[in-house]
């Protein structure tokens, strides 16, 4: 797995216009292309009355997946410069569709392509991105008489903390940073004096 990588902090919507025409940016994070079409699939409800819904999206934090689409627009001047435009600000997992109104005026060919690049690009400045760093998931197990005392210090230090599951004892998930997990095994030992257990799982993608 790759370190981490940079998407878009959360869902919204930010418009721009050129010449009369408008150009209402949704972006929006998506793990999969499934959730990619889910949000074309709901701006072109929201918006029906557009003259063009293009989209593109980067899924996989090696970008794996990368489409685009022009929607009716001359080929290579709206999903291109929209998916080159995530590529350039290195966004992973993130979707971008745009629904023009063409305001009267034509914008040629070099006026669409900054056009729907910029709306892309206003966008992400207004939202904001987060970088997703790649965590490892651990399951602590610890009495209750500490349970309390470590999730006091878990939440405080601001760890991912995924679950908690009360039992005999008590059994918490927690997504760790993959390069903070040696120190984070000693830091439990000395909270709990040797008395906790952690099992490693899965490698995830988490806010750190």
């Amino acid at each position: 797995m790759r370190e981490g990588y940079l998407t878009v902090a959360r869902e919204g919507v930010h418009e721009t216009e050129v010449n009369r025409s408008r150009f209402v940016c949704t972006l929006a994070p998506a793990a999969t292309e499934a959730e990619a079409q889910a949000v074309l699939a709901r701006v072109r409800a929201a918006y029906p009355d557009a003259s063009h819904h293009c989209f593109a999206y980067v899924i996989g934090a090696d970008a794996g997946v990368q489409k685009s689409g022009d929607d009716g627009e001359p080929g290579g001047t709206a999903g291109l410069p929209m998916l080159q435009l995530l590529l350039r600000r290195e966004l992973r997992y993130a979707v971008a569709v745009v629904a023009r109104y063409f305001g009267g005026t034509k914008l040629g060919a070099g006026g669409l392509i900054r056009a729907y690049g910029g709306a892309v690009g206003a966008a992400v400045d207004a939202l904001g991105t987060v970088t997703r760093l790649r965590m490892r998931l651990v399951t602590v197990t610890v009495d209750h008489g500490r349970a309390g005392k470590v999730l006091g210090h878990l939440h405080a230090a601001g760890r991912d903390v995924r679950g908690v599951a009360y039992g005999e004892s008590v059994d918490v998930e927690v997504a760790v940073p993959a390069g903070e997990l040696d120190d984070f095994r000693s830091w439990l030992a000395d909270a709990t004096a040797g008395s906790a257990e952690l099992r490693p799982g899965d490698e995830v993608y988490g806010s750190g």
